[in-house]
């Protein structure tokens, strides 16, 4: 199943030419995206699919000033014969299909985060890529920070020893900007709202270390808005040998960010200055036995261009995509079971990968 994230085959050696792509949803995240593709050299950004009529209207400029052309249904972008990619910006729900359509068109995908809702959907969105040499990108830019980078390498060379527990937290309150009738805010389109806004990053995370858990716990409740969706959600993860993952988002109150591992040799803690649509930068904090504390500063980067360009190099066999199919898999068996968590309110065992 790994084989989704080997380069895309390079038949020559021709100077490499920018990824002709195509984006679907220009909403919020959808702008935030063609802005960092039409600002690479790495991509072409060449047409941008969106059904609302009022949208594409209002954003007419955005579409003179990057060069890119309005269409209106997600099956034409596909279709075109101009387009190597698609970036999938859309709901939720729409994941699973439209990897599956991209992918029969011949086009490489990038699909922003959750890939999809249920670990089957996700197994056949990436057997339709791997059969045909497809690469598929998801978006989990936190993965990309170079703190975050920096804390995994260390992981690996056991300056931690044994990981115990992550503790993490990624909470916000964007979401009272958005219209009530908002797809992001809706059960029905973005299910356990805390979770696949913001939350399923730090399950990206927890994955990326400790491999697929066996177990999860979670809470939902709405306290602080009015969202159906809910805005206060709480997660346990329980990987094999004991290992824990303590996840909190919320979408009630100010930006925090926080990712914390603690080992057997002693714990590093990356905190966000600022949310990562605009990263100001990250603080880190290190305490290993038998030595002072240690604080540094890492310098804004980014991470959200190095994800979609890390797409790129892969479709052009410059290196492999760095984010296998096995944690793709896991994160969303992970994500189906705290679902299903927080409708039964019991402990929810995650279904196996293969």
């Amino acid at each position: 199943m790994d084989a989704i994230n080997k380069m895309a085959p390079s038949p020559d050696r021709q100077p490499l030419k920018p990824v002709r792509v195509g984006v679907v949803g220009y909403g919020w995240w959808g702008q935030v995206i063609s802005r960092h593709l039409a600002s690479s050299s790495l991509f072409a950004l060449h047409a941008v699919a969106e059904s609302a009529a009022s949208v594409r209207e209002q954003r007419a400029g955005d579409a003179q000033a990057m060069g890119f052309e309005f269409v209106s249904d997600a099956d034409e972008l596909t279709a075109r014969s101009d387009l190597d990619a698609v970036v999938l910006c859309t709901p939720h729900q729409s994941h699973a299909q439209q990897i599956v359509l991209a992918a029969r068109a011949g086009k490489h995908v990038f699909c922003e985060k959750p890939l999809c809702l249920t670990l089957s959907d996700a197994q056949h969105a990436i057997t339709e890529c791997e059969q045909r040499n497809l690469v598929l990108g998801i978006g989990h830019e936190r993965r990309f920070e170079p703190a975050l980078i920096a804390l995994r390498r260390e992981i690996a060379e056991g300056a931690l020893g044994t990981i115990l527990q992550i503790e993490a937290n990624f909470s916000q309150d964007k979401f009272f900007a958005l219209p009530p009738d908002n797809w992001r805010l809706s059960q029905r389109f973005a299910p356990v709202g805390p979770l696949t806004a913001t939350g399923i990053h730090l399950v990206d995370l927890a994955v990326a270390i400790l491999g697929c858990p066996e177990a999860v716990w979670a809470r939902l409740a709405t306290r602080g808005s009015q969202f159906e969706n809910g805005d206060t959600l709480g997660v346990m993860m329980a990987f094999p040998g004991g290992a824990n993952a303590l996840i909190s988002a919320i979408l009630a109150t100010p930006f925090e960010g926080r990712f914390a591992v603690y080992g057997s040799k002693g714990w590093i803690e990356v905190r966000d200055r600022t949310h990562p649509e605009h990263p100001t930068g990250w603080d880190v904090t290190r305490a290993l036995r038998g030595k002072p504390r240690e604080s540094q500063f890492w310098e804004p980067y980014p991470a959200v261009s190095a994800n979609l360009e890390a797409f790129a190099k892969a479709i052009q066999g410059v290196e492999p995509y760095p984010v296998s199919a096995t944690e793709m898999l896991a994160n969303v068996a992970s994500l189906e079971a705290i679902m299903k968590s927080v409708d039964t309110g019991g402990l929810e065992r995650v279904l196996p990968v293969v």
